[in-house]
């Protein structure tokens, strides 16, 4: 899922200081599992905006509306009516949701409540780590579904490099595992270390097409 974290208050009162009304939109999916921008994450934001706002001696409206998914045009429509009665929106979605709420309401300034950090999973309670950096060309079948464009600290293809420390750590990170012991020892398990042996060309990142763009066929 998409991992994000919000940006600092400081920063986010210095966007809304120019307007009186502001909706604080909040989103019911990736950012409501990693506990930035969802209904409860929404309400304390705005309830933020209006204490900072009141000791300023500047009152501020801050309404705050949360849907499914910002990202889908059909879903954040359902702001239509917030959103009429709003100077600006301060979006808690990630940059997909934020530019589809820009995009769908055209007249109303939308800003970022939240950096978008990575594609990452939970692994423990509060603590995500990234797993996938959308890179285009998906090969995890060849390393044991571990993907060391992110997990790698060089985001090496052909590893592991030699700094290699005992145990298995990192070099950059020493709390981390070294992503390629992972790939040969999940390799290894599965009886299939002779892919440790092909060697991977260096990603070609121009190659890329941006932006991006997939058109979906029915079975």
């Amino acid at each position: 899922m998409i991992i994000a974290e919000r940006k600092p208050m400081e920063e986010i009162q210095k966007a809304m200081a120019p307007y009186r009304k502001v909706l604080v939109a909040g989103c019911g999916t990736c950012v409501t599992v990693c506990w930035v921008g969802g209904e409860k994450e929404a309400e304390i934001l705005a309830s933020q905006l209006r204490l900072a706002r009141s000791r300023e001696g500047n009152e501020i409206v801050a309404l705050n509306a949360t849907v499914e998914r910002q990202c889908e045009r059909e879903m954040a429509t359902e702001l239509k009516r917030e959103v009429a009665e709003v100077d600006a929106i301060l979006s808690l979605a990630c940059g997909a949701g934020a530019q589809t709420i820009a995009a769908l309401f055209e007249d109303k300034p939308v800003f970022p409540a939240v950096n978008t950090a990575f594609i990452g999973m939970p692994e423990e309670e509060g603590l995500w780590v990234e797993m996938c950096g959308a890179c285009g060309d998906c090969f995890l079948d060849r390393t044991g579904g571990i993907c060391p464009m992110v997990r790698c600290g060089k985001g090496l293809l052909n590893g592991p490099c030699g700094g290699t420390r005992r145990g298995g750590k990192c070099e950059i990170d020493p709390d981390n595992d070294c992503a390629w012991v992972l790939v040969y020892r999940r390799l290894e398990r599965q009886g299939r270390l002779d892919l440790m042996r092909e060697y991977y060309t260096p990603k070609n990142f121009r190659a890329i097409k941006r932006p991006g763009r997939i058109q979906a066929t029915r079975a």
